[in-house]
């Protein structure tokens, strides 16, 4: 297991990552609500926001008529399914969300942080379209932004905490820790893991975060720099 725990990689353009925190400030507000239902008013709040493959394909029916139909594509990427599945994708967010909004620009970073939570809940619904499980979680984007950030900084120095025998803290390069992290999703996706997580989420929300990290940067931030 290799668990980050911080980036030596100052932000330069923007005084404060808003939208970053902001971000982590809403998912961890949405979650306290959760939380406060009972199990069945929290079972159903998953089921009307989530993406289920069968009720986005209209193979069943929506159980909120009055939603978009495209809205669980934006929804499911709130709301987590405990505190655990939370606090690990905030702190992804936390480490590496402050930098790719620091060489995209406030505005732009909302909006790539979007289309990878889109686009990584379509690679889930591609692959699993007779599903009837609901998929919830800031992993998609959150994979999104760690594809950014390999591009933009894969020489950044990670602080990691790497369970070998014992958990020892260790300062990799970015591109060694997330690419043993997409590797590690690649791994389970080929051997078909029956684990409940939406690898293809992960892949997805990568795959865009590389795709977009080029065309919303600043034109001044350099791609694989970092030190």
């Amino acid at each position: 297991m290799v668990l980050p725990l911080h980036d030596d990689n100052p932000i330069r353009y923007v005084r404060f990552a808003y939208v970053a925190y902001g971000l982590m400030a809403l998912n961890a507000v949405i979650y306290l609500f959760e939380a406060s239902l009972s199990p069945a008013a929290f079972d159903q709040l998953t089921i009307d926001y989530s993406i289920i493959p069968i009720v986005v394909t209209n193979a069943y029916p929506n159980p909120l008529p009055w939603l978009p139909d495209w809205a669980p594509l934006f929804t499911y990427g709130f709301l987590h399914a405990d505190w655990l599945h939370l606090l690990t994708n905030m702190l992804f967010l936390w480490i590496f969300g402050d930098n790719v909004e620091d060489a995209m620009g406030h505005w732009r970073f909302l909006g790539f942080y979007l289309a990878c939570t889109a686009l990584g809940g379509l690679a889930h619904l591609a692959s699993n379209l007779s599903d009837n499980t609901t998929l919830v979680g800031a992993s998609g984007a959150v994979a999104g932004v760690m594809g950014a950030y390999i591009l933009l900084y894969p020489h950044a120095r990670v602080l990691v905490l790497a369970r070998i025998v014992i958990p020892i803290p260790l300062p990799i390069p970015a591109f060694w820790m997330l690419g043993f992290w997409i590797a590690s999703q690649l791994f389970y996706v080929m051997i078909g893991s029956d684990e409940p997580v939406s690898w293809w989420a992960h892949l997805g929300g990568f795959a865009t975060g590389l795709a977009l990290a080029p065309l919303l940067k600043r034109r001044d931030v350099p791609l694989f720099g970092g030190h």
